[in-house]
């Protein structure tokens, strides 16, 4: 199996937070509450401190912050003591969701004729995302911070038909690396295969600057994507939930 731990680190980078806080083996991440990810206790490395007293902390900078404190638990790290712990302070298991890897070695793509993919601008990139994903005025800002706040190589490849954008997504690469993130369709272009053209883009792209893996996440519950990732030749690697004040 690839090195997990490693596409951890590569995926908490490539989905930076405006502000984080290193805790004895966890990393607290704020972000003004856009995004889970961008805003939740990451337990990445096994901890000394007492975990009761440790998770008041943790609570304390987040209410300081008018957020919700939300823990991402792994696979990676036994977590059982923990999860135990925010199951008596009343936290409920949400959103389980898995990350999936692919080695590129047998990757080989070629554009079809009828399409168009590539980088076209990031604005052009931003504002068709924003619209397809209805983000409000307050996220889209803040989604554009983290965007740019990003400090590894970004790809932000879109798909033109007939000079008209139908599809975008987001390739962050870290060393050997590369992980898919922001991945939408046009509502009326869905289901026509450009997704995975564009992923299959940004793969190929990837390799070329000498990538040999990649990864991304999907929620568990999402039978048609992770059917559609299988079928591109992505496997389980680990899982992770949240746990979240009810």
């Amino acid at each position: 199996m690839e090195n997990t731990r490693r596409i951890e680190e590569a995926a908490l980078n490539a989905w930076p937070a405006l502000q984080q806080i290193l805790y004895d083996g966890w990393v607290l991440r704020f972000s003004q509450g856009y995004t889970k990810r961008a805003n939740s206790i990451n337990p990445v490395y096994p901890a000394k401190i007492d975990i009761g007293a440790k998770v008041k902390v943790c609570e304390d900078h987040y209410q300081r912050r008018n957020l919700p404190p939300i823990f991402r638990l792994t696979s990676l790290l036994d977590q059982k003591t923990l999860d135990a712990h925010l199951v008596a302070r009343g936290y409920q298991r949400i959103d389980p969701t898995l990350v999936i890897g692919m080695d590129l070695s047998n990757l080989n793509f070629e554009t079809p004729t009828s399409i168009e993919i590539g980088e076209f601008g990031f604005e052009d990139w931003f504002d068709h995302f924003s619209v397809w994903s209805e983000t409000d005025s307050t996220r889209k800002e803040i989604h554009q911070r983290l965007l740019k706040t990003i400090p590894s190589k970004t790809i932000f490849a879109s798909v033109r038909k007939n000079g008209k954008t139908v599809a975008c997504g987001l390739g962050v690469v870290e060393d050997q690396y590369v992980g898919i993130f922001d991945l939408i369709t046009s509502p009326e272009m869905r289901c026509q295969g450009y997704g995975t053209h564009l992923m299959n883009w940004i793969l190929s792209e990837a390799k070329s600057n000498g990538v040999t893996y990649s990864y991304l996440q999907v929620m568990e519950t999402n039978k048609i994507a992770r059917k559609l990732y299988q079928k591109i030749g992505y496997e389980p690697l680990y899982h992770y939930w949240y746990r979240v004040l009810e």
